[in-house]
């Protein structure tokens, strides 16, 4: 079939969700048993969004070919069950950047380089090629900002000429904007709506369909309304509104005939969808058979979408094990006082030590680790998480009191955790760390090769986003201590064994770090090796607590 386009864009206001809109309008065409993959269009200049601040920004999302890139692209993986290729996130840097290259390197010879048609046939360039590396049958492309800001105006201008380009019926336009519900006079306002969809015919796009947000299901006379004022059939606009969490959209959406509308306006043979996964994930989310406490010691926690994947990660985990997990949120720097310790992580049944970077909260950190280790509370550390563990252990097991890392002392006398070699001439920030697909090397034995399905030892691949290491000067002083090197970087030239991607303690219920960043590999589906074993950890230690032990 020739390659389908829908286009997403938004209105009204800035976070009303069409990256959740765009991942499960995705996952009903995966379940019809398209081959989907989607792309986000982000206006702002940065090349990436890898030198963003999470605070402002929330997390940066690593793909597997190693890009930076908005949150949002976790949600299509994760929605989607795939891994997106490169050339998923179009930012307007990457766009000027590449028309400005061809114009020095004189591919516009003679010509007066202008937004159209060089810049918006750059961004349509973009489009299909993330469609062919695909091989898709369907692309899902989301403008991110809002209709009507100075930033977006080459994107619109470029998915308006893709309906010329390809043709109606090989096009789509869905647009999401917000209905509010004024207390006061106890009713839903439509005229934001019909001013957003006014502001986007204004650059020549009239959507085929409205998706609605709303705190409650739009009544259908509202539904009417919308309808008439925006020129699209009343069967086309669907309402988003607030559910308990976002895996019930799918559903909700599916239930008012969205697959059906796209595929009547697509001309796509009418399949009945596969949803058990999301039947299932949603059955587990409202009922689970048990449930679960884990604190997440971080530094951003006043911005839960710091750690999106980390959430979603052991959601999965929970599902997996038909548990709820609910999440303590620990802000490390509170964690500086030793007495915070138990008042703080004394009442949870596991501890999760995310990634970061700087110096702010890590003493809290490593505290939170050296408690896990101490007080035989299942431990899972990421990335940075590693690191501070194996920071506790250098110096409250080893002895080497005064151990830390570059990135925080760059003249400790013991530097534990040092900035890889490779990393040593590297000026730039952006784009530098190491990152993307890595392979681990797993031990035979480990705990981490049970889960990961390879027992006897084998090699399995996980997202990487870092600059420092485990020195290897030191690994030697820390297994002979009793830390367990469970996984190595194979195939690292004239780096002996290869660098610690993972450590273990044998004798702790659950104490795992690993360098890589196994979050964003998890799925719905699929849910990371690591996590689930460390919520099936903290369900079992649960169990065998004295409080349990009475009650039983």
């Amino acid at each position: 079939m020739q390659t389908k386009y829908i286009f997403v864009t938004g209105g009204v206001v800035s976070s009303l969700g069409k990256g959740v809109a765009t991942a499960s309008l995705g996952a009903l065409l995966r379940a019809r048993g398209y081959k989907v993959t989607a792309v986000k269009i982000d206006p702002y200049i940065n090349i990436d969004a890898g030198t963003m601040r999470p605070y402002e920004h929330g997390e940066v999302f690593v793909t597997a070919s190693g890009a930076e890139t908005d949150l949002d692209l976790g949600n299509y993986e994760r929605f989607l069950d795939l891994d997106v290729p490169p050339g998923s996130n179009i930012t307007t840097g990457q766009v000027y950047l590449e028309v400005i290259r061809k114009e020095r390197a004189g591919d516009y010879l003679s010509q007066t380089v202008q937004v159209i048609p060089h810049v918006t046939d750059e961004i349509k360039r973009r489009i299909v090629a993330a469609g062919e590396r695909a091989g898709a049958d369907i692309v899902l492309i989301e403008v991110g900002g809002t209709v009507g800001d100075i930033e977006s105006l080459p994107f619109l201008e470029a998915i308006r000429q893709f309906r010329f380009d390809v043709g109606d019926e090989h096009t789509l336009y869905l647009h999401l904007t917000l209905v509010p519900y004024l207390g006061t006079s106890n009713e839903f306002k439509t005229k934001p709506t019909q001013h957003s969809v006014a502001t986007l015919r204004s650059v020549g796009i009239s959507p085929d369909i409205v998706m609605v947000r709303s705190k409650d299901k739009l009544p259908e006379d509202i539904t009417k309304k919308i309808a008439l004022f925006t020129s699209v059939k009343a069967n086309r606009v669907f309402s988003s509104f607030d559910v308990p969490h976002v895996y019930q959209v799918p559903l909700a959406l599916e239930e008012q005939g969205l697959g059906k509308a796209v595929e009547t306006l697509l001309d796509l043979e009418h399949i009945h969808p596969n949803l058990g996964v999301w039947q299932n994930a949603v059955r587990v989310i409202k009922a689970p058979q048990r449930e679960v406490t884990i604190a997440l010691a971080g530094k951003y926690t006043a911005m839960p979408d710091a750690y999106l994947s980390m959430m979603e990660a052991l959601l999965h985990a929970g599902i997996a094990n038909d548990a709820r997990v609910n999440i303590k949120w620990i802000n490390t720097e509170s964690l500086e006082e030793a007495e915070e310790i138990e008042s703080q992580l004394g009442d949870v049944d596991g501890i999760l030590v995310p990634g970061g970077f700087g110096v702010r909260g890590i003493e809290g950190k490593i505290r939170a680790a050296g408690y896990a280790r101490s007080r035989k509370v299942p431990y899972l550390g990421i990335c940075l998480g590693m690191q501070v563990a194996v920071l506790d252990y250098a110096r409250n097991v080893v002895g080497l009191k005064e151990a830390n890392s570059t990135e925080f002392d760059p003249y400790a006398p013991h530097k534990v955790i040092d900035l890889m070699p490779e990393q040593l001439e590297t000026e730039d920030l952006g784009g530098t760390m190491r990152l993307g697909d890595w392979p681990m090397d797993l031990s035979a034995g480990t705990r981490l090769a049970q889960l990961y399905g390879v027992p006897q030892g084998g090699e399995v691949q996980e997202r990487h986003r870092h600059r420092y290491e485990v020195n290897p000067a030191y690994v030697q002083a820390l297994i002979d201590a009793g830390l367990t090197i469970s996984g190595v970087t194979p195939g690292m030239a004239g780096r002996g064994a290869g660098l610690v991607e993972s450590i273990e303690l044998a004798d702790h219920p659950f104490f795992v770090g690993l360098q890589a960043h196994p979050e964003f590999k998890s799925r719905p589906m699929r849910p990371s090796p690591p996590f689930a074993g460390f919520i099936a950890a903290a369900l079992a230690g649960k169990l065998e607590a004295p409080e349990h032990k009475e009650l039983a």
